[in-house]
């Protein structure tokens, strides 16, 4: 709940879906359990004023935000524990929390302004800091709209013992898709719970349910590094081929490039060969650069391991496939370990391998191990950097962020509240100007951030720095 002099809580209510739920409860699965001890998520979107008054947004936004509930009713439920010991979503059409906010002092230009993340975005988002494990006693879902001088914010809170990120913004978007006048929905939900997923399993909690993995009170940066398409596709080419475009082969291989012939490019410099067999990602690429930069910027010991860990979506990995928009946690987190001394004595290129590689192999027997090795001993998704030499990349620039159209156009920017934030932890939004662009949304130690800050090898490809 907004806490500055600059928000004024206009009010609070509860909304629930326009029709009764068909779906009594729903198991949380051995993706979901996990999830229990990390925060809400809060993410959200910047806009321009609609082209109405604030007070019929607010009455349209309640409205559509109502039945698309009714689409997604698990969201307007409450968690409950069986005697057993299993967690389940008890789909009772209780409702989820709508809050109305207005600040008239906080305009876009304070929310875009360059320099670090502004602390007014904090403002944006309820349920601060409040753990998954909530969901017992709290709605596992919150919408609030905030007003601007010159725009609007509209930030989702969720559960994300409920959903995940693919979850999280097929909810979103298809808000967006009612609120715009939709009258059916383009994609709808699957609530299947026979997947390798749903488990016997049982993770015993302390009286009063885990505590955060990560310390919360640490000194932290949060920086946006926006990586245009070029920026990418250059980076792309350094880690797959060991060096750098030059001149001569820039157009000619850009072009190819920018022109959805990647595959068709098949060069070999210092002795490396890459085709469409073990190509290496755009993102992979990225991640790999990061992954150096700051382990640079942390000045760690050579012999120091660091970890590189992603959050992978197993919908299509698995053999059968889960559907697409399957309603859930469907993900699982893929370490990846090198020294320090390796991992800034090598180049690119094998930082970049090695990642390639771990996701590759992360395929249908990989992510049914990691269930099997789950069920033998259940525990906690590990958020956190304990030993002050990790990274964790969540979210995806495949995430539709800018498809939240609620009727007045494309959202200007999107933001994340304070949730599960952490020295080392990354985020990856699409860029607004698409085409492969990407956002990465930086949390770092403040000596760390300054370091990236002052590292040319990641610098060279950042067009802007907000």
């Amino acid at each position: 709940m907004p806490s500055s002099p600059s928000f004024t809580l206009v009010s609070r209510c509860t909304v629930s879906p326009d029709q009764k739920s068909d779906i009594k409860t729903l198991k949380l699965s051995v993706s979901d359990i996990p999830m229990l001890s990390c925060q809400y998520i809060q993410k959200g979107v910047l806009l321009t004023s609609p082209p109405y008054s604030f007070d019929d947004l607010v009455c349209f936004l309640k409205q559509s935000l109502s039945t698309t509930l009714s689409y997604f009713p698990p969201l307007a439920g409450r968690l409950t524990t069986d005697p057993d010991g299993h967690v389940h979503i008890n789909c009772n059409d209780a409702g989820i929390d709508f809050l109305v906010v207005k600040s008239p002092n906080i305009s876009i230009h304070n929310v875009l302004v360059p320099g670090d993340v502004s602390d007014c975005v904090k403002q944006f988002f309820t349920f601060d800091k409040t753990l998954s494990y909530s969901g017992h006693f709290k709605p596992l879902a919150a919408v609030q709209v905030t007003e601007l001088a010159d725009g609007v914010f509209i930030g989702c809170i969720v559960n994300h013992a409920v959903t995940d990120g693919t979850s999280f913004w097929h909810f979103f978007n298809t808000f967006a898709e009612i609120t715009k006048g939709a009258l059916k929905i383009s994609k709808s939900p699957d609530f299947g719970r026979n997947t390798v997923f749903n488990s016997q399993a049982v993770l015993k909690f302390p009286p009063g349910g885990p505590t955060v993995t990560f310390a919360g009170d640490e000194p932290l940066r949060e920086r946006i590094l926006h990586f245009s398409r070029e920026a990418i596709l250059k980076l792309k080419y350094r880690a797959n081929y060991g060096c750098l475009l030059t001149k001569q082969t820039n157009s000619e291989v850009l072009g190819k490039l920018c022109n959805d012939s990647w595959k068709s490019v098949n060069v070999e410099t210092n002795g490396k060969v890459r085709n469409s067999n073990d190509e290496i990602s755009s993102f992979q690429s990225l991640c790999a650069q990061l992954w150096r930069s700051v382990t640079r910027a942390r000045k760690l010991e050579p012999t120091k391991t660091t970890t590189f860990r992603m959050a992978v979506n197993c919908r299509h990995r698995l053999d059968p496939k889960l559907e697409p928009y399957y309603f859930g946690n469907a993900i699982q987190s893929i370490p990846t370990f090198a020294s320090a001394g390796e991992l800034l004595g090598k180049d690119l290129s094998w930082a970049a391998d090695i990642l390639h590689k771990n996701v590759v192999a992360h395929n249908n027997d990989t992510v049914r191990k990691g269930v099997a090795d789950w069920e033998k001993q259940p525990r906690l998704f590990p958020l956190g950097n304990a030993d002050g030499a990790s990274i964790t990349m969540g979210s995806s620039p495949r995430f539709p962020m800018y498809n939240n159209d609620f009727g007045w156009g494309r959202p200007l920017a999107v933001r994340s509240g304070r949730a599960n934030k952490f020295d080392g932890k990354i985020s990856a939004f699409p860029g607004r100007d698409g085409n492969g662009s990407v956002d990465l949304e930086v949390v770092l130690a403040p000596d760390t951030m300054l370091g990236v800050e002052n590292d040319p090898e990641i610098m060279q490809y950042v067009s802007e720095f907000l």
